[in-house]
């Protein structure tokens, strides 16, 4: 299933390309927003409605939302200015723009810890999260997706169970720190979708991660619509 999601999201950005629209990969980061045209990401929607669903990785949140168009254009600006201020105040976090998005991630170096088998934040783990709240504060018109992953060691429903776990205490940790709960979608894959080798201690590590899906929500959505003219 998720090659055939894989095939059919690179066949509509393809044809997106085709007629006029910057790759996304290759775009800077306000051509990113607007680089899917708004027939493209209505595909695209569609696509990830129904075949990835809203138990699958951050994808569904990032894809699954497209605006496109000068409306996107503008959400990505907004995005672009949240994904600097992320770099600059949490240093260990891996921020990626994608689309109209952003994808942060904490592995067990970067900022989030947890002590081996166990879902409490450690102090560590309370500053950076403690810095991220501010920010998405400050940027209140997004969602977020918070999910959890592990590496391959132990037995696979252990895992999924630990995956919840830290993710789950890392949303609560932020929602009940001032954010609104209704902005949080907590996600768990175990095992499941590894970004690096399980085959080394290093991609382990890796593996063993946080990550997050920052998205316009319907207000940012509609604001973005308004100031484009639609």
């Amino acid at each position: 299933m998720k090659s055939i999601v894989r095939n059919l999201i690179v066949a509509v950005l393809s044809a997106s390309m085709l007629v006029g629209c910057k790759s996304i990969q290759n775009a800077n980061n306000t051509q990113k927003g607007a680089g899917i045209g708004a027939a493209a990401g209505a595909v695209l929607g569609a696509v990830i409605g129904n075949n990835v669903g809203s138990r699958n990785s951050e994808l569904g949140a990032v894809l699954g939302g497209v605006v496109g168009g000068v409306a996107g254009g503008i959400i990505g600006r907004k995005m672009d200015k949240q994904a600097e201020r992320i770099e600059e105040e949490i240093p260990g976090a891996v921020v990626e723009r994608v689309g109209e998005s952003i994808n942060v991630i904490f592995d067990e170096e970067s900022g989030i810890y947890f002590d081996s088998n166990k879902a409490t934040l450690k102090p560590k783990s309370i500053a950076t999260l403690d810095r991220l709240e501010k920010i998405l504060e400050d940027y209140a018109d997004t969602n977020i997706s918070v999910t959890g992953h592990t590496d391959s060691s132990g037995a696979d429903a252990y895992n999924f169970e630990l995956s919840k776990k830290r993710a789950q205490a890392v949303a609560e940790y932020l929602y009940t720190h001032g954010l609104n709960p209704s902005r949080f979608t907590v996600l768990w894959k175990g095992e499941t979708e590894p970004k690096y080798t399980n085959d080394t201690p290093e991609g382990r590590k890796k593996n063993r991660r946080v990550e997050l899906g920052i998205v316009a929500n319907e207000k940012m959505v509609q604001d973005a619509k308004r100031e484009a003219g639609q």
